[in-house]
Order: C-alpha cells, then sequence, then structure tokens
C-alpha cells in the first residue's frame, strides 16, 4: 500500500532539512575565510576552554570530512575536522568552542546531556527496527489488515523514542552553544563582528537540530493520526 501522506511528510522535511544544510555550509564558508584576530587555532581554541573550565583529562584530535565535529563522551575526546582543527577562523573558532560546550556538559553532568545519552541505545534500537518494519507495515497493510493497528502501535511507541531523543537534543545543542560564546566573549579570543560572526554559525547549525525533532514530531503526529482512524472506522 503506497502511502502518499507519509511520503509528502518526509519530502517537505528533507526538503527544508537540505535547504538549512546547504544555508550552514555556505554560512562556514564564508566564516572560514575570516581570520580570527587573536591568531589561534580550533585545536588551541579548544584545549584553552577546557583548561579555564578545569578539564584536563578530555583529549583535542583531528578527524576526517567536513561537518563531523562532534564530542564523544566514551572515549572523552573532542573530534575536530581537519579545516577546524588548524582553522584559525571564525568558524574553527565557534565550532571546536561549541564542541567542548559538550565536554563541559559532560563533566558538570548536565541533565540533558545525561538523558540523552541513556536514551542513544533505545534510540539506535528503535530506528533500526523502525527502518525494518517501514515496508512490512505496508504489505500487512494491503494482506492482512487486521494486523495494521497493531503494526501502527508499535510505530507509535517507536517513533515516540525518536521524537523524544530529538526533542532532549535541542536544550543540549543550544546550552553548548551558549557555553562557547560566552567563554568565547569572556576570554577574548573573538572580539566584535567575530562574536556576531561566531553566533551566526552556530545558529544556523542549531536550526538543523530543530528542523530534525520537527520532522521527528510531525512524522509521529501522523501515525497517531493514523491509529485513531482506523479506530473510527472500526
Amino acid at each position: 500500500m503506497f502511502d502518499p501522506i507519509l511520503l509528502v511528510i518526509s519530502l517537505v522535511f528533507m526538503g527544508i532539512g537540505m535547504l538549512v544544510s546547504s544555508r550552514l555550509k555556505s554560512k562556514f564558508a564564508t566564516y572560514s575565510q575570516e581570520r580570527l584576530s587573536s591568531g589561534l587555532t580550533g585545536k588551541d581554541i579548544a584545549q584553552k576552554m577546557l583548561r579555564d573550565n578545569g578539564i584536563y583529562d578530555v583529549n583535542v584530535v583531528s578527524v576526517e570530512g567536513q561537518l563531523t565535529d562532534h564530542y564523544n563522551p566514551a572515549d572523552k575526546t573532542v573530534n575536530l575536522s581537519s579545516d577546524v582543527y588548524h582553522g584559525q577562523h571564525v568558524a574553527a573558532a565557534a565550532v571546536a568552542a561549541h564542541e567542548c560546550g559538550h565536554a563541559v556538559q559532560h563533566a558538570t553532568a548536565y541533565q540533558w546531556l545525561t538523558m540523552r545519552s541513556k536514551l542513544v541505545p533505545v534510540v539506535q534500537i528503535s530506528s533500526t527496527i523502525m527502518n525494518f518494519l517501514t515496508i512490512g507495515l505496508a504489505f500487512v497493510a494491503y494482506m492482512m489488515p487486521t494486523l495494521t493497528n497493531g503494526m501502527l502501535l508499535l510505530f507509535i511507541v517507536l517513533q515516540s523514542m525518536i521524537t523524544l531523543f530529538s526533542l532532549i537534543t535541542l536544550p543540549v545543542e543550544v546550552d553548548a552553544s551558549q557555553r562557547a560564546l560566552t567563554w568565547l566573549d569572556n576570554s577574548g579570543i573573538t572580539r566584535g563582528q567575530e562574536n556576531a560572526d561566531a553566533k551566526d554559525a552556530l545558529k544556523w547549525a542549531a536550526y538543523t537540530y530543530f528542523i530534525s525533532a520537527l520532522g521527528s514530531i510531525a512524522t509521529l503526529v501522523y501515525y497517531i493520526w493514523r491509529f485513531l482512524g482506523n479506530n473510527r472506522e472500526d
């Protein structure tokens, strides 16, 4: 059974996500040309922010790829893409400080980060099952319509976990950016227009998480609406 509504939801948010991602890459390309007055590299900035927050057990390492920067709480590493690691520009400062913001969250047991970390294995399992069952739902709806509600209910439970994770991610990312921008300003790493541009770069990065959360909510609402509609028909 072809489901045009779910397809439209997926395509709409995929399209919006691609537009935001394109804009984000454009912003970072622009701010990668804006050299920092402090002359520090992303690596230098990350190490300094960690030290200033009393964190000495986190390593700063370089990883391949573009926009692959992340903090790994499992091995306590701030992973910076090569351009950010070696870069002496505003984009590098914003990204390096943001990822260190996550390290600070981890060190201070920030509640939203703790909650998100606990949900990671649940979300991974939910996503795997969802991908496996997507085709199965269409088959069941066509061959065994009486089982459709059971499948939809399972989808609602799994999608609820994914949506909860997306919503919890929002305060985690926003807080990390706020920590980064406050520290960059107070430490004098970025000055004047550099501060405004770093804030703009992180704002567009945050938009990607907002779009992801909205798409997840829309999908969940659709499954609930379909489930309730089936019950009314019964």
